[in-house]
């Protein structure tokens, strides 16, 4: 009986440091896989510290590729100098009535009377944000209403040629200041007096052209 129990207790002894052995190669193998990332991932996750997307980010091999970030156009500066009131910073071209029309800085009577008029709160044509000129409907814009949608915009100035695309025309009462608005892109905003017909300085509304940028030169 004595001999037997000895016998049993080598197997056993025998069987545990096979298994322990068994254990301990599994552990080496496990842990120079991605099963052990994952395994670890998925417990996370079961306990909700994080999403499922991110457990796929933790197991899964980067493919992302880093892009370096493009020049900014919008911090290009056009215009190092900005204009003094009242001075001529370049010409209005509309093809389509054959004008070619001198741009002033400011929008008094005083710029208005020679030609069309820069609203001197509004960025200078070319650059992002809603550029706005106004000029008289019986002077310099008595034909802008033969304007219309698809029609081009041409200014010129010291830091450029600049194409716009009329998007579209409305009229709006003659206190309304949406037209001034800041816009998200580069954006030319052209006002005057309507009906083209009226007779007197006090207008009740205004003819609006909305173009935006589609070439710079």
């Amino acid at each position: 009986m004595k001999i037997k129990g000895n016998k049993g207790a080598g197997r056993k002894k025998f069987i545990l440091s096979a298994l322990a052995l068994s254990m301990i190669a599994f552990g080496l193998w496990f842990s120079g896989t991605n099963a052990a990332s994952f395994l670890k991932g998925y417990l996370l996750f079961k306990a909700g510290q994080v999403s499922e997307t991110e457990v796929s980010a933790r197991t899964a091999p980067s493919t992302e590729t880093v892009e370096l970030p493009e020049e900014d156009a919008e911090d290009e500066v056009l215009y190092p100098v900005r204009p003094e009131k009242g001075e001529n910073i370049g010409d209005l071209m509309i093809p389509v009535i054959g004008a070619t029309l001198p741009i002033f800085h400011g929008t008094d009577e005083d710029e208005l009377l020679k030609g069309v008029g820069h609203f001197a709160d509004s960025v200078l044509p070319g650059e992002n944000d809603n550029t706005v000129l106004s000029g008289h409907m019986d002077t310099v814009f008595r034909e802008l209403g033969e304007v219309g949608k698809g029609d081009l915009l041409i200014v010129e100035t010291s830091a450029g040629k600049f194409t716009y695309k009329v998007r579209k025309t409305r009229i709006v009462d003659a206190d309304d200041r949406t037209v001034i608005v800041p816009k998200p892109r580069a954006t030319l905003t052209v006002s005057t007096c309507y009906p083209f017909d009226f007779m007197g300085s006090d207008a009740p509304e205004r003819f609006i052209l909305i173009a935006d940028l589609v070439s710079k030169e």
